[in-house]
């Protein structure tokens, strides 16, 4: 039984415009029925307004989670100056959140099933909106990370559970069909208005980038407790301790990452986070083999086709992350854009990994994973190349930015719908769900560890040629220049984790039928056919 019946919805459009009066007499022909005389001029579940309530606190949630992992980027220049962050610290901006959000995410999930859906999702959207107003009046290094981090877990614990929500609120047919694409597309709206509204903001204060959460994160909670109906809870055991793992390892090793640059890679910090990173990962193991409820389930890399696909995924998020945040921080610190400009200038990135995950969509039927995924590693591997030859002060943005920008989000596009067929490609219909959380996980974690490796390359190279660390404003044109090569040099980085993408996708056997299959069976999950 879903949250939303179609009489009671249709009963409640018809007489929501007269509250006052009681509903009409059944007429005795049947053609002028209540349900009928509505759906004669629109869909019964349109004007509802539970529903319209509904959508708008799901979608919204989702609308927030996205964006904030976009505002940071074009804000983290004018946060680093305030604060006088060092480069790791600026890093840590942005990766706290990612961290936590992808860590956690399976935990999240399986806390809305423990719990029930809609308390989790209350929760969920009210450390977010908390943590939103500790990140704009945070005063230096450590309470911005700390709030970030805080961000990251509010998201983990709302934005699984409003997914999960809507399979549970709209009855299968066109109400679940409208509220996952509303869900779908607050994703990619989430990714622009990150950039653009995060850059306005900013151009008057970074802190309003994340006070705009705070209205729009009270308006969710209103409408979830009014609109959304509590879920049926299931008696599970939490795996508490495998999402922790794996969320201090992850940690621990970007940690690790971060302060090698900048206290050397044989210093006590460095190694100690390593040590810390590889314990918790060896015991990240261990306690998934013996969990009743693992949060992942070791079964699923016996197949090495689906192994190869999660590594690919994790290496193909982190590429998408990478390459995000370096192009945000190049064309402020190095090109002098200010943050609107930046964020309206990688607007065509976006718009061109569209076009690419439009075009992998229409082939993933046709030709094997392996050959599409690396046909996008090619046409990336060409514009981090292309960026790393002609990228330099003074450019214009149209050819030497705007070019690879295009071809690099195109490449990326056509790689993720291979990818994300494959992870669920030959696995059971109840597989399906745990595996596709899986792959997200793993994407979004991806994210931080690569940028990571990548950040430590371009500090590392910055330092090499005479370069500093810390905030753009104090730094002399000999040490501009060495930031600029430490940039582009990353995009030869950048690029080898492209061929590394390809590499994992040449040993991906999965057939173009077993792909189209899967693509077949998701749709219809997402239509709710099934």
């Amino acid at each position: 039984m879903t949250a939303l019946n179609e009489t009671e919805r249709a009963m409640r459009n018809f007489t929501s415009a007269r509250p006052d009066r009681p509903a009409p007499a059944r007429s005795s022909r049947p053609a002028e029925t209540a349900s009928t005389r509505i759906s004669k001029y629109y869909p019964a579940w349109l004007p509802s307004r539970r529903f319209i309530a509904a959508v708008i606190a799901i979608g919204g949630m989702q609308l927030l989670a996205t964006m904030d992992s976009t505002v940071a980027i074009v804000a983290l220049p004018r946060i680093q100056n305030e604060l006088s962050l060092s480069d790791a610290g600026r890093s840590w901006v942005i990766t706290a959140y990612v961290l936590t959000f992808g860590g956690l995410m399976l935990l999240g999930g399986r806390l809305g099933d423990t719990i029930g859906r809609k308390r989790t999702f209350i929760v969920g959207v009210a450390l977010f909106t908390i943590s939103s107003v500790l990140c704009a009046v945070a005063w230096d290094e450590a309470t911005m990370v700390i709030a970030r981090l805080s961000q990251g877990v509010g998201s983990a614990i709302a934005s699984p559970t409003g997914l999960a929500l809507v399979a549970t609120t709209f009855p299968k047919g066109p109400a679940r069909n409208f509220a996952t694409a509303v869900f779908a597309a607050m994703t990619a709206i989430g990714s622009v208005m990150g950039l653009v509204v995060g850059g306005a903001l900013t151009e008057v204060s970074w802190r309003l980038a994340f006070l705009v959460n705070v209205p729009i994160g009270l308006v969710m909670i209103y409408l979830a407790r009014t609109a959304l109906r509590e879920t049926n809870r299931e008696r599970m055991k939490l795996d508490a301790t495998g999402a922790m793992l794996a969320t201090l390892a992850c940690t621990a090793a970007v940690y690790a990452f971060s302060m090698g640059p900048e206290k050397g890679w044989v210093s006590i910090t460095t190694i100690g986070s390593g040590v810390v990173a590889m314990g918790a990962a060896l015991a990240f193991v261990i306690v998934e083999r013996t969990a009743e409820n693992p949060v992942v389930p070791f079964d699923l890399f016996r197949d090495h086709n689906r192994l190869f696909t999660f590594a690919a995924i994790f290496l193909a998020g982190g590429l998408m992350f990478s390459l995000t945040v370096c192009i945000g921080l190049y064309v402020q610190d190095i090109l002098g854009y200010s943050a609107l400009r930046a964020g309206v200038g990688f607007i065509p990135f976006v718009i061109a990994m569209g076009i690419g995950l439009g075009v992998s969509s229409q082939l993933v039927s046709r030709f094997s994973p392996r050959v599409l995924t690396i046909g996008g590693g090619i046409l990336l591997f060409w514009a981090m190349l292309y960026g790393w030859g002609f990228m330099h002060r003074g450019v214009p943005y149209f050819p030497n930015l705007v070019l690879p920008i295009i071809v690099g989000g195109i490449g990326i596009g056509i790689c993720v719908v291979p990818l994300t067929l494959s992870a669920i490609a030959g696995v059971g219909f109840d597989q399906i769900g745990p595996v596709s959380a899986i792959a997200l996980m793993l994407q979004s974690l991806g994210g931080p560890l690569v940028l990571a490796v990548i950040q430590a390359v371009i500090t590392s190279r910055t330092l090499y040629l005479g370069g500093t660390t810390g905030p753009v404003k104090v730094m002399n044109d000999l040490q501009l220049h060495a930031l600029d090569q430490g940039y582009t040099y990353g995009l030869l980085w950048v690029a080898g984790v492209a061929v590394i993408v390809g590499g994992a996708a040449l040993l991906i056997g999965y057939t173009p039928a077993q792909v189209a299959h899967a693509q077949e069976v998701k749709e219809a999950i997402d239509a709710g056919e099934l």
